[in-house]
């Protein structure tokens, strides 16, 4: 082999290795920037669902407050009425409707017990 062939061979050798030192730091940064992009994305996401949850969640407690505003309206209009004496007529029917059992007590006695069991 001449030695011209075996510069030839050096320069071309010495010119790939210079480009793949100066072209592999600007893969790495753009691989970088690539999976920086693809984690910005996946986190956005998952900020957006959870907003979404949360507005769905936030949209049932308004409507559960709604509801109970409405229902504590109800309530106040009926006392109002009771106050006036324009509901004379429903004082058992209400007064029924508002006891429900919380505070009526049951009293039971060995005999009433007993009877039960025959």
């Amino acid at each position: 082999m001449s030695t011209g062939a075996i510069i030839a061979i050096v320069v071309v050798v010495l010119i790939v290795l210079a480009l793949i030192a100066f072209l592999m730091p600007r893969m790495r940064a753009k691989s970088r920037e690539r999976q920086l992009i693809r984690q910005r994305g996946e986190v956005a996401d998952a900020h957006r669902e959870q907003a979404s949850n949360r507005a769905a969640r936030a949209e049932e407690a308004e409507q559960i407050a709604a509801r109970e505003r409405a229902e504590a309206e109800l309530h106040e209009t009926r006392a109002r009425m009771h106050e006036r004496g324009l509901a004379d007529d429903e004082l058992t029917d209400d007064r029924e409707r508002l006891d429900d059992g919380r505070f009526v007590r049951e009293e039971r006695t060995v005999r009433d017990e007993r009877i039960e069991e025959r």
